[in-house]
């Protein structure tokens, strides 16, 4: 059986496992999801990548969002407003309430955020092990302009809060996975990679989703050493991210918005292929010369089957490197 590890963010990452799920049904795959989009709000530990992957592999998102419940309703939502408790920015609803109340009334008994995981999934059953990268506390904070503040001061703000409240559409001068420095890798992630046949980074966001989970101490060690090929896909195409705004972030930490410089972000001592969209073509030369094989092919997800595609030409791209 194949073993398979994929660093996930959150719509992205969930669809492509989907499609990976398709391409593969008898792998056997294992998911280390990022937590550093995680958030505390109404008193309740909300893990929005982790549920996103978990509720898309379980048949239970809304599917034109990608993120959040289907069939949700918010009354609990409105009727904390009524009261005047916010944030009304972010949109819980009834249904997603009830997965962090769970959590958190497990870890307030003592459970680790990866059993704690593991229970949640045993209602979902996603088909995948999906592991949280770390049992501490990370949470990716964005430095931006402070707009009450002298001129040139900045704040941090809780990358939640720069995503969904501020649409990303202030400039954003650092990504800083707060925590993350003194945060250990989850029981199992180590291992996972260690013993993997290919390791996977889907077309996840690289500052926030994927490079969260690499800055967590030990996970981007250990994927550098894996004996398995590494093997990613671009999640920008044409010079715009297929979903989202990783343009913004990217800027942040000084990376065009390009394939074949995200690429290069990863750098050819972690990536041992890439694949880029059919349109990028002509940068798969400009990643080959950095030192990282490098493939063009359709790179949108546009249904299960279009994904399962893409899945496939990763693992073919994998083998080919392993020859």
């Amino acid at each position: 059986m194949q073993r398979i590890v994929v660093l996930a963010g959150g719509i992205g990452g969930a669809r492509f496992l989907r499609g990976l799920k398709s391409a593969v049904p008898d792998a056997d795959i294992t998911v280390i999801g990022n937590t550093g989009d995680d958030i505390h709000l109404f008193g309740l530990k909300v893990c929005p990548d982790l549920d996103t992957v978990m509720y898309t592999l379980g048949g239970g998102i809304h599917e034109e969002q990608g993120w959040g419940r289907a069939g949700e309703s918010f009354a609990v939502k409105e009727e904390l407003a009524a009261y005047g408790v916010g944030p009304e920015w972010f949109g819980l609803g009834d249904r997603d309430f009830a997965t962090h109340i769970v959590r958190t009334q497990m870890l307030g008994a003592g459970y680790p955020l990866s059993a704690v995981t593991e229970a949640l999934c045993a209602r979902w059953q996603p088909g995948v092990r999906l592991l949280p990268m770390s049992d501490d506390r990370v949470e990716t904070h964005v430095m931006i302009d402070d707009p009450d503040g002298e001129d040139g001061a900045r704040k941090a703000v809780h990358f939640q809060e720069y995503w969904v409240r501020l649409r990303a559409e202030v400039p954003a001068h650092a990504i800083v996975p707060v925590g993350a420095e003194q945060a250990e890798p989850a029981p199992g992630v180590l291992e996972a990679v260690a013993a993997a046949d290919v390791i996977l980074f889907p077309p996840s966001n690289p500052v926030v989703s994927i490079g969260t989970v690499l800055a967590v101490p030990g996970i981007r060690e250990a994927v550098a050493k894996a004996s398995a090929p590494v093997v990613g896909l671009s999640p920008i195409v044409g010079g715009s991210p297929v979903r989202g705004m990783a343009d913004k972030v990217l800027a942040a930490v000084g990376v065009e918005s390009t394939a074949a410089a995200v690429a290069r972000h990863y750098g050819s001592g972690l990536l041992d292929g890439w694949l880029v969209d059919t349109v990028d073509a002509g940068a798969v030369a400009e990643v080959e010369a950095a030192g990282i094989p490098c493939r063009a092919v359709p790179l949108m997800m546009t249904d299960t089957q279009a994904t399962a595609a893409m899945a496939a030409q990763a693992l073919a791209l994998a083998e080919e490197v392993r020859a």
